[in-house]
């Protein structure tokens, strides 16, 4: 019993002196010295932040032991239906919404202009990244939950952002200027995001108490996209420069095209690996799509003034690789099979009417490719097509108060989020009773 008491004595005097030797680490002497004078350990404290490490190596520990108590769900990462393959289709059903059977569930606002989103794979976690330098981490399962009164868009960010069920679960800061780009890694919970402050940046957000990046790739010019392979080791990288680079992810060892001639001629503006990686495409300033080996990174096709000289804004390859989903300045979206001859199969047109877009608006698929949205910069509003036969669909009003600058849709389930001049991101679910 004594021996108990013993080490107990000792174990309180050394909790003490990290409480003290914190208190010194952070400046607080003087209540340092009021703690020091009643407890008076054996030895003198110095300045220490050992507490503080330990505590964020506590909470970590509490958060891991939280989730294996709480598993999440087993999600499956495929989209439900087959996505669309021209080919082979005679008559598709259609049970996805269309846009307009969307509505605001959730909204999270920046310090400034909100310009770049993405989803996970799994469809779990969302980025949105700021002119204010910060990305946002939010989990889509509690803003669902958030959503049980999606009328009262007022609930924007409840001010308790400490609460374990609060939908924005990680905040990171370590750019110096505005975030243009982000992408989750495919198998791990890991961000790669890209600057205008010449980096590529790796955030790995399982730890609570991580806020910086654990790796940095230095740039030659504001990057404007990064694609991941589907694999999770490699990262493309565009920039203002017209060379895309290929970066390992571990070593950080870059590739580049040995062929000069078949670069870019101006800025990159988007990047897209296909499912299964073989092949990437990307899109250009220059007003030129090109579509790359995925090994030898040898340009293997060029769609010369795709968009009408216009610049082209976005790349999203189709689930079964087939298929090419473009967008440009000049506010069209057209659809290429990439066997084809280099001429689009599909082009979806009516968001031109309102004139051609200033800032480079995104063409996305919805999760079953059944529709391809398009953020209409002036009338503020969605735009939808079926994506089989060009079918234009009713607008869906956007609610923000600037132009929509991203849309990204989830992989898995009806929803997508738009982020805004306004600040501000908006995550769309599918309204209730829609089915």
């Amino acid at each position: 019993m004594c021996a108990f008491k013993t080490d107990e004595v000792k174990l309180r005097e050394r909790m003490y002196r990290s409480i003290i030797g914190q208190l010194l680490n952070d400046g607080y002497m003087a209540i340092a010295k009021t703690l020091t004078s009643q407890v008076k350990p054996a030895t003198a404290c110095v300045p220490s932040d050992n507490l503080f490490k330990a505590f964020g190596a506590g909470l970590d520990q509490v958060d891991r032991d939280r989730e294996e108590q709480n598993p999440r769900p087993v999600v499956d990462f495929v989209a439900p239906g087959t996505g669309i393959d021209l080919e082979f289709e005679s008559e598709v059903q259609i049970n996805s919404p269309e846009a307009v059977l969307y509505e605001t569930c959730y909204v999270t606002a920046h310090k400034a202009p909100c310009r770049a989103a993405t989803f996970s794979n799994n469809g779990q976690y969302i980025a949105t990244g700021s002119l204010d330098t910060s990305i946002k981490i939010l989990d889509v399962e509690r803003m669902l939950a958030k959503s049980i009164n999606p009328s009262d868009i007022a609930s924007l960010e409840p001010a308790q952002p400490g609460m374990a069920d609060h939908p924005v679960i990680r905040t990171l800061y370590d750019h110096v200027d505005e975030i243009t780009c982000l992408q989750f890694h495919p198998t791990e919970q890991i961000v790669i995001s890209g600057s205008r402050d010449y980096t590529v940046k790796v955030f790995d957000f399982t730890k609570s108490s991580a806020k910086r990046a654990s790796k940095t790739i230095k740039e030659v010019e504001c990057v404007r996209d990064v694609a991941i392979h589907p694999t999770g080791d490699y990262v493309l990288v565009g920039t203002q420069h017209p060379v895309i680079r290929l970066y390992d992810i571990e070593t950080f060892q870059c590739f580049v095209g040995n062929q000069p001639a078949d670069q870019h001629r101006s800025s990159i503006n988007c990047l897209c690996y296909s499912p299964t990686g073989n092949i990437y495409a990307s899109g250009s300033k220059d007003g030129a799509i090109k579509i790359w080996d995925g090994v030898s990174n040898r340009c293997v096709s060029t769609y010369v003034g795709s968009h009408d000289g216009d610049e082209v804004c976005s790349v999203v390859f189709s689930r079964n690789g087939k298929y090419l989903l473009t967008s440009g300045k000049d506010s069209v979206a057209r659809l290429w099979d990439l066997a084809g001859r280099g001429q689009p199969i599909l082009v979806y047109t009516g968001a031109e009417l309102s004139g051609k877009q200033a800032h480079r608006a995104q063409a996305v698929f919805n999760h079953t490719e059944d529709y391809v949205l398009f953020p209409d910069e002036q009338t503020v509003s969605l735009c939808c097509w079926c994506a089989r036969t060009g079918e234009r669909q009713r607008l869906l009003s956007l609610g923000h108060q600037g132009p929509a600058r991203r849309i990204a849709h989830s992989p898995t389930s009806a929803a997508f989020i738009t982020c805004s001049e306004d600040h501000r991101a908006r995550f769309w679910n599918r309204r209730p009773g829609t089915d």
